[in-house]
């Protein structure tokens, strides 16, 4: 067992411990919890997002407990690195670990839940959005600025930004951060690859690929072509995917 808290939150320790003893019964699921399951609970009159990462097969449990972090620890780790970098992510709280002797049986990371907040999906597919086009240009700027930094957030989707607007600011908060790739060096076309989650719609890409030219200075038509093949061959992925999903029912067992 592992368990490691933020500075602040160790007395939470036993409350914590409570709900993950619970945690299949209990708590307000978010999502529809079909690989991790992800939970609110409140702890003392305030709310905690508690996500428990789905259960590995027999190879995985033996890496993830010897050769590599899990994803609870990426996490938690992660979520420290961004905050030291001046972005927004909910304060992370905890992660947890449990072991047996051949490997990670299961882990939770726990982070504060965000109030007052909309995916950026909401924006995306609603071609009437309040301030859209804004919206996507302060996300074009985050992700440039992440770049900046060397980070590449992999699971660059639009259900992984929580937007609030403060003091009439659209500030972006990353969730689900298990998977991202720190580079000393970033070249221009790994770095444009990075949207390649987010959309196939054009004009949503024009308004990207222009904002993304006027912070970094890289032609715009190369901006927007290079996202638009990144785009079209995550399409390609995903079709295939279902295809071989499809498929696979239909195989002798």
């Amino acid at each position: 067992m592992n368990w490691v808290f933020s500075e602040g939150f160790s007395q939470y320790k036993d409350d914590v411990s409570s709900i993950i003893k619970n945690f299949k019964n209990s708590g307000v699921p978010i999502g529809p919890g079909a690989r991790n399951v992800v939970k609110v609970f409140e702890i003392d009159g305030k709310q905690y997002n508690f996500k428990s990462f789905k259960q590995h097969n027999v190879i995985n449990r033996h890496v993830y407990k010897f050769y590599r972090k899990s994803k609870a620890r990426r996490s938690f780790e992660y979520a420290s690195i961004l905050l030291s970098k001046h972005f927004y992510t909910p304060n992370p709280v905890a992660y947890i670990e449990y072991h047996d002797f051949w490997g990670l049986t299961s882990s939770y990371y726990v982070s504060e839940q965000l109030g007052n907040c909309f995916p950026l999906t909401d924006a995306l597919h609603n071609p009437e959005f309040t301030d859209r086009e804004t919206i996507f240009k302060a996300y074009a700027s985050l992700i440039y600025n992440l770049h900046e930094n060397g980070i590449e957030f992999i699971d660059n989707a639009s259900g992984n930004f929580l937007i609030k607007k403060e003091n009439d600011t659209y500030n972006f908060y990353l969730v689900d951060l298990n998977r991202m790739n720190f580079h000393t060096n970033f070249p221009t076309d790994k770095r444009l690859q990075n949207f390649a989650r987010l959309t196939n719609d054009t004009e949503t890409m024009k308004i990207i690929s222009a904002e993304y030219s006027r912070l970094s200075g890289i032609p715009v038509e190369y901006c927007l072509r290079k996202i638009s093949e990144a785009s079209e061959k995550m399409v390609r992925k995903r079709k295939i995917k279902k295809i071989l999903k499809f498929y696979k029912y239909f195989l002798p067992k």
